[in-house]
């Protein structure tokens, strides 16, 4: 640049008619720099844009196929010990696979398909199988002389593996004339032999409307390919299961193709960009679908989608530029300079908001927005607001239900603006992650807490609130992270608020391996919880005047959730007479009101820890079934569910050669019938472990692994508590019992 500015000054001094060119050279030189430097900003500020809505969209697709995949490995592996059991009686299996679509609208055909000569009288091939057929079920013997089907891969992959296994997509003619995937897993005879497969048929139709149902622009999108290339979804139906991507592809010219199609075809993620034979540029986005399919996702982006508008955009810039210099000279490029400079911010001020919209959409998207929550109880209502001071913040609240136990929390990000909202979306992920398979609150905050303090994210600190609400008992377990304290606002005769009372606990985030305690109280029927961030009684007028904590107790009034913190609202904006807002805003309320109904039937029965004793136990339940006039396949459910739950206490809640009891007490009201199974052995909490394994034998498989899907099945809700030990009990383990409930709604 100096160079250039030498010559150009040299050639000023030696013509004097040069000056005014000199200065216009200058200023276009300097402008066509500037041009270019903001150009590629931009450019790149794009292209991160699109590469994170398109991992977005990936990642969202893929967790819809995930639920929909997981729910019929579910189903299947919920059923395999029914099959395993009517080994000896073959006819009734087409009970099994009519059962499996009765109770799993997505899944088209169920079958089970016996080794040859399994059965000598049924001959070869012998496959009981049930598929949808126009609205109806049927049922047909799968194995014929037309199709051979220990030939196909949905059969030979699992028993090959030892484990269940998704097939290659494929027409299946002659079984359920649909193109579609299915789900196998191999059955054991009591020796533990490989004896055949379980299998759920799931149809691809499904498929296309997930890949196909939004796009990142109008002109992309959206495919799908098999392990072994073929495409399973794409916006041309003649292509799909008819074409592979390798056909598809073959016309381009382009060795980056083949790197794409490679790299899908190994389930691996990434992006580049491709020629088409017309020559048009395309992005493509690709990653695979989780677990062990194979199939892989991609996302197909025009580039004169993206970058369109940015390039028509800088050639009307530059033309105006030029233009402006060639006529107004000196005094129009200082007017032009000033003008692209107001251009430029107001042009940035406009990317930032819209920036911000976005983030302030995908804030909220994170938070429970439909009220009430859970229309279908009668035990809780919550209403829950959050107001950001700016377009983004850091405050969060979350909650959810798991195993009859509210789970929630409230936090307050120090800090504000897009810093803030980073850290309360890791806070609130982590809330979600951690207390989906720990259910002690002061244990879900140090998780967060540890973890926090070792990312150091943008050395923000967090107050925090968490709390553990168990629906059925009103007991509720909270620990406190320097948040503010909650208020108790009863309904009783005489209605009070009271401050809930609060360990002192360090905020999250400030010291790694705080030892963060928890405390219990007991929620009586009526009481609201209601917990705040600072923005309530940090309020400010335009004088400096706060709305404060006594201003805040005495305008709380005694009423449904939504009606506390609507009058709440009211109260704080009638304060601060449309001052600017200071600080973030959020506000939760909790009203615990579990109905007391009267007890229609109570019975107990205690059993030592010896498996022998359970005909005792099938006696017990059948007697209480009778009771409430239950069916004979209901209490076939309640045998089932309750007979897995004691086996176990009674394998495992003891040490070896250890004698102890098990007390199972039913009782019954007009809406559902309890069994809580009670024993003084070691700590267990099966509502936090993790899908079984089906590869091992059932005697293996401990509760929490398929025998926990089985009792859920059957069950409405299941609750663990540890209580802790009272003045009369006897136990191996000093320091409490065990208390397991069952509950099954009668109407």
């Amino acid at each position: 640049m100096k160079k250039w500015t030498d010559i150009i000054r040299k050639l000023s001094t030696e013509n004097r008619s040069l000056p005014g060119i000199a200065v216009i050279v200058i200023a276009a030189i300097l402008m066509e720099i500037t041009v270019a430097m903001q150009y590629r900003s931009a450019t790149r500020g794009i292209r991160a844009e699109v590469e994170h809505r398109a991992q977005t969209e990936l990642d969202m697709k893929d967790l819809e196929i995930q639920n929909v995949m997981t729910a019929v490995e579910v189903a299947v592996a919920n059923m395999v010990w029914d099959v395993e059991q009517r080994l000896s009686q073959p006819d009734s299996l087409y009970m099994v696979t009519e059962k499996t679509l009765l109770d799993n609208e997505i899944i088209m055909g169920s079958a089970v398909a016996f080794e040859p000569y399994y059965y000598p009288e049924k001959g070869e091939q012998y496959s009981p199988y049930t598929f949808r057929s126009n609205g109806r079920l049927e049922q047909k013997q799968l194995g014929t002389d037309t199709y051979r089907y220990h030939t196909m891969e949905w059969y030979t992959a699992p028993m090959k593996a030892g484990h269940g296994c998704w097939s290659e997509p494929y027409f299946d003619e002659g079984g359920g004339e649909i193109i579609m995937s299915t789900y196998s897993v191999p059955i054991h005879d009591a020796s533990g032999r490989s004896v055949g497969v379980f299998t759920a048929d799931v149809s691809l139709d499904w498929l296309s409307q997930v890949i196909n149902a939004r796009h990142i622009y109008p002109s992309s999108f959206n495919l799908m390919i098999s392990r072994t290339g073929r495409i399973m979804a794409c916006p041309i139906d003649s292509y799909v299961m008819n074409r592979t991507i390798q056909e598809v592809t073959a016309s381009l010219n382009d060795t980056i193709r083949e790197r794409i199609n490679r790299e899908m075809m190994e389930g691996k993620s990434g992006q580049g960009t491709i020629v088409d034979s017309l020559g048009v540029k395309k992005y493509v986005f690709y990653a695979p679908v989780e677990g062990d399919t194979g199939w892989s996702m991609a996302i197909v982006c025009l580039d004169s989608e993206i970058y369109g508008e940015l390039r028509a955009l800088g050639l009307r810039l530059l033309f105006m530029v030029l233009a402006g210099l060639a006529l107004m000279g000196f005094i129009l490029w200082l007017s032009i300079r000033n003008s692209r400079r107001l251009a430029v911010t107001e042009k940035q001020k406009t990317a930032i908001e819209s920036e911000l919209q976005i983030a302030n959409a995908i804030q909220m998207g994170l938070l429970p927005k439909e009220f009430p929550p859970f229309p279908e109880r009668t035990d809780v209502d919550i209403y829950a607001t959050l107001v950001p001071a700016k377009e983004v913040g850091g405050d969060l609240y979350d909650f959810y239900i798991r195993d009859e136990k509210l789970f929630f929390c409230i936090g307050d990000v120090a800090g504000k603006g897009v810093p803030a909202s980073l850290v309360m979306a890791v806070t609130r992920t982590l809330f979600r992650n951690i207390s989906a398979r720990e259910t002690k609150p002061h244990r879900i905050v140090s998780a967060i807490n540890n973890t926090g303090s070792e990312n150091d994210l943008n050395s923000l600190f967090v107050t925090f609130f968490v709390g553990v609400l168990d629906l059925p008992t009103g007991l509720l377990r909270y620990c406190n992270a320097g948040h503010e304290v909650p208020i108790l606002i009863s309904n009783g005769s005489e209605p009070k608020v009271t401050e809930l009372e609060c360990d002192s606990n360090l905020p999250l985030g400030i010291m790694k391996g705080w030892d963060y305690t928890v405390q219990e109280t007991t929620l009586e029927a009526g009481t609201t919880l209601f917990l705040f961030t600072d923005g309530l009684t940090e309020a400010m007028k335009a004088d400096g005047t706060l709305y404060g904590d006594q201003r805040m107790l005495e305008s709380i009034i005694s009423d449904t959730p939504k009606g506390i913190i609507k009058h709440m609202t009211d109260s704080v904006n009638a304060f601060v007479k449309g001052a600017e807002q200071s600080d973030d805003l959020t506000m939760l309320a909790i009203l615990y009101n579990r109905k007391k109904l009267s007890a229609r039937l109570q019975r107990s029965i205690t059993l030592p820890n010896d498996v022998q004793t359970i005909p005792q136990l099938a006696i017990f339940i059948d007697e209480v079934c009778e009771a409430l006039e239950f069916d004979a396949g209901q209490t076939m459910e309640m045998n089932l569910a309750v007979e897995e739950a004691v086996v176990n206490v009674m394998n495992y809640a003891y040490p070896k050669g250890t004698v102890g009891t098990v007390q199972i007490d039913a009782e019954a009201n007009e809406e559902r019938l309890k069994f809580t199974i009670t024993d003084y052995g070691a700590p267990f909490d099966p509502t936090t472990y993790a899908k079984a394994d089906t590869t091992l034998s059932a005697e293996d498989r401990p509760i929490g692994g398929l025998g926990i899907f089985m009792i859920r099945q059957y069950m409405d809700s299941i609750n663990y508590e540890r209580v802790k030990e009272k003045a009369g009990d006897t136990s191996a383990f000093k320091g409490g019992k065990n208390v397991l409930t069952l509950r099954k709604r009668l109407k």
